[in-house]
């Protein structure tokens, strides 16, 4: 391996085998690591004991200008022109925008933000609907994948997605950007248009040349920094690619289309990133369509794939029940979530890696069949892999996978990632999935691991159900006061965009039984002290230096322990989500409300309400806040929706400038007109 290569692959693993003398270096990666294990092995202020609705809450809240998908990034002690050195959270928007926000609160709070968007010349973000995408993130697509941030050069690399009209017609474009930390100035002259194409005679191929759909595909998955190589992962369109960009030159060294002489197998990780090992290899799970490796074709789907540097297959899994998964109607991916990689386990098989995607009962020719292997009904198998050899496909071979065991998972499957922890006495493996489509939900599940051997059922669950599982993280202080946190959107996953708030809840991560906190246990003056933004799909929370960071619709909000005694007024709003379906075109809606309270200490002050975002026009409020809110006292807010266009979806959001930390509060609202 070159030494810029290894330098670099260094860097990114850091995270991975903390040891405890380890400086913590931040947040870099989506997941934490390469491993992708969820875990901040370096928290040693936030702790099983404090972590609790007296001590801890809801700190202040930043505003942004669009729906957060990505996972926030922490870079501790980075040095701003012109202002110091601070502690730096970067958050990604789908307005096209990158925040880089004191993490801590301190004024000034926006250290430098970048938009890639330039309406008055034709270049906006994607309305899905217009665009004809399937409208997963809903309604505004811009940056979605979490970025990634090599510490060495001081550099965080993300992919912006614009719609860009000239003379009335409108293309697709998206763009790696590499920017400076400190200032958010390109770098390695970025940014750089993707493109690509693979030799096949799949769907949309020409030529026997299959393009890369700049229109349809999405990228879900967080960006990867390992090789010297950004890793790109795609889903969405007719297939799943992977495309590699050499870090410091910008330039494509590779690209990887999963079924070219096929269809579909995206590469979708519900906002996962592929994991990478020691040796630089990638792990990547596809979702349905066509396979045929096992008799000699080069199509991947509903897969787990070991592949080189340079995107070469190496080897690879794919479930004995691959034919139920592919058919379009069954809809099975393996590729809903994304693998995940266990440090270096005791026993017999060191390298492990496990897998759940979906589940269910559907049908292949006329009968029935089912995505699981168990006798006690229905329920989505996660895979326990020896990635030293993973198998490739063994269909109905003694009617068992070629995997090292296969747990019982949730009913439905998996929207979402594991986490990781080695605790004092034991390891564990955490894992929420879907109880039903219809929103039943599933409990966040605890498996014990010794000497790489999966407990066979959870040694704990949850109390509570998440209504489309989740993704947790952990915070511990190496193996000892672990905490495991993820966040509950009451909302189904076809609800777009979602019209409830998030919850944050957190648990004694050596047993998960119990509940230390959730964001809805507090009230002051009947309101709910901690309320969050509007909840997105795929959140994952973020811990670092004593703080949560939660990504939402409308805000990023802040975690930690409460001061003795506030400084500042804190504002709350009883609703923060507002949706206007099917109001006629031309007409007025019905007012939507909420209620604006100030739980104190102080006066609120309040230097104006407006309208902001990308159809400001077609939203109007109004308010009698007035110009300030004592503490404890209320104001209404009330919001119509006057649509100028059929079945596309509009979208502003309502900012409430005020003297908080933070600076504003936020409100989201869209509607679609009829």
């Amino acid at each position: 391996m070159p030494t810029t290569t290894a330098k670099l692959l260094s860097a990114v693993l850091i995270l991975f085998a903390v040891s405890a003398e380890a400086q913590f270096t931040g947040v870099l990666t989506q997941r934490n690591d390469l491993g992708r294990t969820g875990q901040n092995l370096q928290e040693t202020t936030l702790t099983p004991t404090n972590v609790k609705a007296k001590s801890f809450g809801k700190l202040f809240s930043y505003p942004v200008d669009n729906q957060v998908y990505a996972q926030p990034l922490y870079v501790p002690s980075v040095t701003i022109p012109g202002i110091g050195t601070r502690n730096v959270l970067y958050v990604a928007t789908e307005n096209d925008t990158v925040y880089a926000f004191d993490a801590d609160g301190l004024s000034p709070y926006v250290l430098w933000s970048v938009n890639f968007t330039n309406p008055a010349n034709g270049v906006t973000t994607i309305n899905c609907a217009s665009a004809g995408l399937e409208c997963g993130v809903f309604p505004t697509v811009g940056i979605t994948a979490t970025p990634v941030i090599d510490p060495n050069s001081g550099t965080i690399y993300v992919v912006a997605r614009t719609a860009e009209t000239v003379s009335g017609k409108t293309s697709y474009v998206a763009r790696l950007h590499a920017l400076d930390i400190t200032t958010g100035d390109e770098k390695f002259g970025g940014p750089v248009t993707m493109t690509g194409s693979v030799p096949g005679t799949g769907t949309g191929s020409k030529n026997g040349v299959v393009p890369f759909d700049t229109q349809h595909d999405n990228n879900r998955p967080g960006l990867v920094l390992a090789n010297g190589i950004v890793y790109i992962a795609w889903a969405g369109s007719a297939h799943g690619w992977l495309m590699a960009y050499n870090a410091t030159t910008l330039k494509q060294v590779a690209i990887f289309n999963t079924t070219p002489n096929g269809t579909l197998g995206g590469i979708w990780a519900s906002g996962g990133a592929l994991a990478v090992d020691s040796k630089g290899n990638l792990y990547v799970a596809t979702g349905d369509g066509t396979f045929d490796a096992n008799t000699g074709g080069i199509d991947y789907a509903d897969s787990v794939l070991q592949l080189g540097p340079t995107l070469q297959v190496l080897q690879y899994f794919t479930p004995m029940d691959q034919a139920c998964r592919g058919p379009i109607d069954n809809d099975f991916d393996l590729g809903s979530g994304g693998p995940m990689l266990l440090p270096t386990q005791h026993g017999s098989f060191p390298d492990e890696l496990i897998m759940a995607g979906k589940g269910g009962e559907g049908t292949l020719g006329d009968s029935a069949c089912y995505v699981d292997s168990f006798a006690d009904g229905t329920f989505a198998p996660i895979y326990v892999l020896n990635r030293d050899t993973m198998g490739g496909y063994e269909q109905g071979a003694n009617d068992t996978d070629a995997d090292l065991q296969t747990l019982e998972g949730s009913p439905h499957g998996y929207w979402s990632n594991p986490a990781f922890w080695q605790g004092p006495n034991s390891s564990y493996v955490y894992y929420s999935g879907l109880g039903t489509e219809s929103g039943q939900g599933d409990y966040v599940r605890q498996f014990s691991v010794t000497n790489g051997v999966f407990s066979t059922a959870p040694v704990a669950e949850s109390t509570n159900l998440f209504t489309i599982g989740s993704t947790p993280s952990i915070s511990a202080d190496r193996n000892r006061n672990g905490v495991l946190w993820t966040v509950m959107r009451k909302d189904i996953l076809a609800a777009a965009p979602g019209t409830h708030a998030a919850v944050l809840y957190a648990y004694p991560a050596i047993n998960i039984g119990a509940t230390l906190y959730y964001s809805m246990q507090a009230k002051l003056d009947n309101q709910y002290r901690d309320q969050m933004g509007c909840a997105n799909k795929f959140v994952t929370p973020t811990i670092a230096n004593g703080k949560v960071y939660v990504g939402t619709q409308n805000e990023l909000d802040v975690f930690g322990l409460l001061p003795v005694q506030r400084t500042a007024p804190v504002p709350v709003l009883s609703n923060p989500c507002f949706n206007f379906v099917n109001v006629p075109v031309g007409t007025t809606s019905a007012a939507q409300s909420t209620t604006l309270t100030n739980l104190g200490p102080g006066t609120l002050t309040i230097g104006g309400i407006t309208m902001t975002g990308i159809n400001p026009s077609e939203f109007s409020e109004q308010d009698n806040c007035g110009t300030s809110l004592a503490r404890g006292a209320t104001c209404t807010i009330k919001v119509v929706f006057t649509p100028t266009l059929a079945k596309i979806a509009r979208q502003a959001f309502l900012q409430i400038n005020d003297n908080a930390i933070g600076g504003a509060l936020t409100l989201q609202a869209t509607g679609t007109g009829k």
